[in-house]
């Protein structure tokens, strides 16, 4: 996809412009805590527990950029057969994200769900990965006492940006990517 390709990229996997249109992506949640910067006066030491403990999960998240509606699943692995059984039965009209082999994978080549891969190396321009800053900068710089108790958290903050649709967009539904979708003709290109 080159630039300013969506569009066609799009037309070119059957995508109809009435057609729902998700940008996906994982995200690992673990608690091999991040630090963060914090604010404090000017030569005061900032003392910060860091958590390194090996223990993860991972956040299937699709979101409809012009909706502002999202989709989110927890997963135990980023692979096809943890991957597959949550895309059939989200049974969205087409999917748009990176190139990892898990994406690739064949038993989603049978599922209804049109498949749209976004450039390697370019995570800018997925709204997902917007949406896991924003899970990141909410979750991140704690100590947690369980990976449940770090997901809870993180499940919590994606309850409260999925009832405001208005934020959502606001966070992911960029101009281009919108100029983007409206150009997506109302009929789809016959195969």
């Amino acid at each position: 996809m080159e630039k300013g390709g969506l569009t066609a990229a799009l037309v070119g996997a059957g995508v109809a412009g009435s057609d729902g249109v998700y940008c996906a992506d994982e995200l690992r949640l673990g608690l091999r805590g991040q630090l963060r910067r914090v604010l404090a006066p000017k030569g005061v030491k900032v003392v910060r527990p860091v958590q390194l403990q090996y223990d993860w999960c991972y956040l299937l998240l699709a979101v409809d950029p012009r909706a502002g509606a999202l989709k989110w699943r927890w997963i135990a692995r980023m692979n096809e057969a943890h991957i597959t059984p949550v895309i059939a039965a989200w049974g969205l009209d087409c999917v748009v994200w990176d190139g990892a082999p898990a994406h690739k994978a064949a038993s989603l080549a049978a599922a209804p769900t049109k498949r749209v891969l976004l450039p390697p190396y370019s995570p800018e321009l997925n709204p997902a990965e917007r949406l896991f800053a924003a899970v990141r900068r909410r979750v991140e710089g704690e100590v947690y006492a369980s990976l449940e108790a770090k997901r809870g958290v993180a499940e919590r903050y994606l309850r409260e940006l999925a009832a405001d649709p208005t934020r959502v967009r606001q966070l992911c539904g960029w101009g281009w990517l919108q100029a983007a979708l409206e150009a997506v003709p109302a009929r789809a290109a016959a195969a």
